[in-house]
């Protein structure tokens, strides 16, 4: 196979179809929730806690689900917490586990910017599809989440 050949294979294609519409998504998710004040990575951890039972997570669960770094993760949390918007507590089944806790305020941050961050969802990833195309787009989601990484080559 030549180079022109490599350059024009389909996977190629689909990756950047992939990309871009992630890219040009983000784009506009992360102005919106710089305009709250918070960044995406910032965002998704409040989202992430208060979905959780107990509105908590052990900090280990949360830096591999957001795939940041442990250190990124620490200092991530720490500018949450000096805000008022997370905690930190040790786990009461084990100690050496510290768990980050959503607070009253970071469940009323992430509630005033949910409508806003929900808006850009339903225009830009939702409204276009069909609701056949959502539940395959859902489920073609989740298999690639899902797929064991030794079948990710």
């Amino acid at each position: 196979m030549t180079s022109t050949d490599l350059l024009s294979d389909p996977r190629i294609t689909l990756m950047g179809l992939f990309v871009e519409a992630y890219a040009d998504l983000m784009r506009e998710v992360s102005a919106q929730e710089r305009a709250h004040g918070l960044s995406v990575a910032e965002f998704d951890v409040l989202l992430r806690l208060g979905r959780s039972p107990g509105r908590q997570l052990r900090i280990t669960d949360l830096y591999t689900q957001t795939g940041l770094t442990s250190g990124g993760m620490t200092r991530l949390i720490d500018r949450l917490d000096s805000q008022g918007f997370v905690t930190r507590s040790p786990d009461p089944t084990d100690r050496r586990v510290v768990l980050a806790c959503l607070t009253d305020a970071g469940a009323a941050k992430a509630a005033a910017i949910l409508p806003g961050h929900l808006a850009i969802l339903q225009r830009r990833l939702l409204d276009p599809l069909t609701e056949a195309q959502r539940q395959a787009f859902d489920g073609i989601l989740r298999a690639i989440r899902d797929a064991p990484a030794h079948h990710r080559d």
